[in-house]
């Protein structure tokens, strides 16, 4: 990159030389790891359904191609047209939601996606990091304006998505989305007894979803008892890592995604284990804290709070989504249906998850107002909860 040094005034210099490269590399790299695991785990899932061998890879190749293009470009833009963005996108995306209660395609029960001529849309991906940046602006301005309603705004804007996603049902995506808004009101200053008491709420949602929704407690019975019910798909999980061992058993020699009809989706992690073995799952997972924990030191340094509200709720749903998948593939929680960023199959996934580290890149990019010098935003806190 020596083209790009520090006298190259070009718009692509400039951004080149203020964007978290750390970030953007290991970005890439999932990127790259999604590639590689759709090659080995999707052609047998498509035999296994009467497809081409090639048809999941051509498609997943083309989504993450444009997932790599939203990333760089997105990362281009200024934080006041990324407010933009998540304000039309979001409204966009509330619409879309509301409409797969209508003319959504049910699958399992659920309506969540709405058939487009070359993919499934799944509204609720691109609304996750839409929420975060605008909850993260509601939350700033009630600062700037004391008669600005941005607390009551983000609760009623959250209430809405809550009723819809229980209407779909998707209490995956619910739980995340309600674990942003906790995160970011604990930044944005909110005591700590009200947090708590936000969780409680969480936790008691959650005991109320095992009695309402009949897929939520069976997932949650077989993993509570283990003796009980059908454990064919993490069990055969399970048996993948064992078999891959420390190196894996090498590319293309992996069983488990002959017998997963979700092998190349919810389970790609365990092709990843049987296939590559502990060593790369733990290079994965390093990958993905390496993204978390590099953006929010670089927060620390922040001084605008928007900038810091917005930014750690998108990294909270980047990086609760990959816990989630990764630990519910080790039977370390109950099962759930969530995709690994960018190395799962699926359109939305990529490209909604694309958009928020898009979004997070952006933010974070030193720019004239951002990173200003001054105390930095952990004494600006320290501020707002002594007031």
């Amino acid at each position: 990159m020596a083209g790009y040094s520090r006298t190259d005034d070009s718009p692509f210099g400039r951004w080149w030389r203020n964007v978290d490269r750390t970030t953007l590399v290991c970005t890439f790299i999932l990127i790259g790891f999604g590639y590689i695991l759709m090659l080995a785990a999707s052609p047998a899932v498509a035999v296994r359904i009467g497809a081409s061998r090639n048809m999941f890879i051509f498609k997943q190749v083309m989504f993450l191609s444009v997932a790599g293009v939203i990333v760089t470009g997105v990362s281009m833009l200024s934080r006041r047209t990324v407010l933009r963005l998540s304000l039309i996108g979001g409204a966009l995306m509330l619409g879309a939601t509301m409409l797969t209660l209508v003319h959504g395609i049910e699958i399992k029960g659920a309506r969540r996606w709405i058939a487009l001529p070359l993919m499934s849309l799944q509204p609720s991906e691109f609304l996750k990091p839409c929420f975060a940046v605008v909850t993260g602006w509601l939350l700033t301005q009630r600062r700037i304006s004391r008669y600005f309603p941005g607390m009551l705004i983000a609760f009623g804007l959250y209430g809405l998505i809550l009723l819809l996603l229980k209407s779909q049902p998707d209490i995956g995506m619910l739980t995340v989305i309600t674990a942003v808004f906790l995160v970011q009101l604990f930044v944005d200053g909110l005591n700590l007894i009200f947090v708590g008491f936000g969780f409680a709420c969480m936790i008691a949602a959650g005991i109320a979803a095992f009695f309402i929704f009949p897929h939520v407690r069976s997932r949650v019975e077989r993993f509570m008892h283990p003796n009980v019910g059908d454990h064919y798909q993490i069990d055969t999980a399970l048996r993948a890592f064992g078999n891959g061992g420390l190196m894996g058993r090498g590319p293309g020699e992996g069983r488990v995604k002959d017998l997963l009809p979700d092998a190349h989706a919810d389970f790609v992690f365990a092709v990843a284990g049987e296939e590559y073995g502990l060593v790369i799952c733990l290079l994965i997972i390093c990958v993905f804290a390496a993204i978390v924990v590099r953006t929010l030191l670089r927060l620390i340094r922040e001084d605008d709070p928007f900038v810091v509200i917005a930014t750690t709720g998108l990294l909270t749903g980047f990086g609760l989504q990959a816990f989630v998948n990764m630990a519910s593939t080790l039977h370390l929680i109950p099962t759930k249906g969530m995709t690994l960023p960018f190395i799962s199959y699926g359109g939305s996934s990529a490209m909604s998850v694309a958009l928020a580290i898009g979004m997070v890149l952006a933010l974070t990019r030193q720019q004239p107002g951002g990173l200003r010098s001054g105390n930095g935003f952990i004494s600006t806190l320290r501020q707002w909860r002594s007031a």
